[in-house]
């Protein structure tokens, strides 16, 4: 269940970790007058929306740099919520400590697997020994209360000044270009028209197991001239003769050329089902 947190529901949008989590910054970025309400998991930021607790969910899919977040492809089709937009979020790692820590006095170092990644260079650098921790908030807020100004976390601007960190060093992630893309779900979709501008759709569909069966299935793509953005495959139910696949592509269903590619779709395939349709982020473009 989520964290229970003073909040309207018609104004909550909730995310998965700690206060402080760099889903908390896009929340309060694509949404600054809504409340954010955190949340243990996943599924719990799911379920908060689907019982009512908050309006919509913040959910991350894509790191620049880590590539998938994991999991995520594999609850969407089954969350019970549409993807309403999206939203990338520039990420910007800070080296945290207590109050008179000093960084030449380091030893170990706290975070998320993929933060600690993202930041291999400045690690390495400084010889200090990386700990895997479940959250990048949740490691500030344990060095925090720890108060061992030998051990520091990596986490965000907000992280720090929430659990009363300072900053040793800023923006020490190794790639100028790290951004995290977020899908923003809601219990009703979107309501889009083809007209109204670039569209993403996204959905899952299973293939026969059989020589060349995703071939031509995605055959109809390429003919039609509709741009495939994303493309994950999964085992469904412990079987391992066929995956299911998640899938976006650009465009709008009622648009002629993606309606042919989907009824091609459909002909060499077990199972087609779309899932959301929504505006494209102008990030796309860039």
């Amino acid at each position: 269940m989520a964290r229970k947190i003073a909040a309207k529901p018609a104004n909550s949008i909730a995310f998965q970790g700690f206060l402080g989590a760099y889903s908390h910054i896009a929340c309060h970025a694509r949404f600054p007058r809504m409340t954010a309400l955190p949340c243990a998991g996943f599924e719990d930021a799911f379920a908060a929306v689907q019982q009512g607790q908050a309006k919509l969910a913040m959910i991350p899919v894509d790191n620049s740099v880590a590539g998938r977040v994991a999991d995520i492809h594999h609850l969407l089709p089954h969350s019970g919520l549409f993807i309403i937009g999206e939203h990338f979020e520039r990420v910007n790692h800070q080296l945290l400590a207590v109050p008179g820590a000093k960084l030449e006095n380091l030893k170990r170092v706290e975070s998320h697997v993929h933060a600690l990644g993202q930041c291999r260079t400045f690690i390495r650098k400084h010889r200090l020994k990386a700990i895997v921790g479940a959250d990048t908030a949740g490691s500030a807020r344990d060095v925090a209360e720890r108060g061992d100004p030998t051990v520091g976390a990596i986490a965000s601007k907000l992280a720090g000044e929430i659990y009363g960190l300072k900053t040793l060093a800023a923006n020490i992630e190794d790639a100028e270009h790290n951004t995290t893309r977020f899908l923003i779900m809601s219990r009703t979709p979107a309501k889009t028209r083809a007209a109204d501008g670039p569209h993403v759709t996204s959905f899952v569909f299973r293939v026969r197991s059989v020589p060349a069966a995703l071939y031509k299935a995605l055959g109809g793509f390429a003919t039609n001239g509709i741009n495939m953005t994303k493309l994950e495959s999964y085992m469904l139910d412990g079987h391992f003769e066929a995956a299911q696949f998640y899938a976006e592509v650009d465009g709008h269903p009622d648009q002629r050329s993606l309606a042919l590619a989907m009824e091609e779709l459909r002909f060499f395939t077990k199972e087609v089902r779309i899932l959301s349709i929504y505006p494209a982020h102008p990030h796309r473009l860039k």
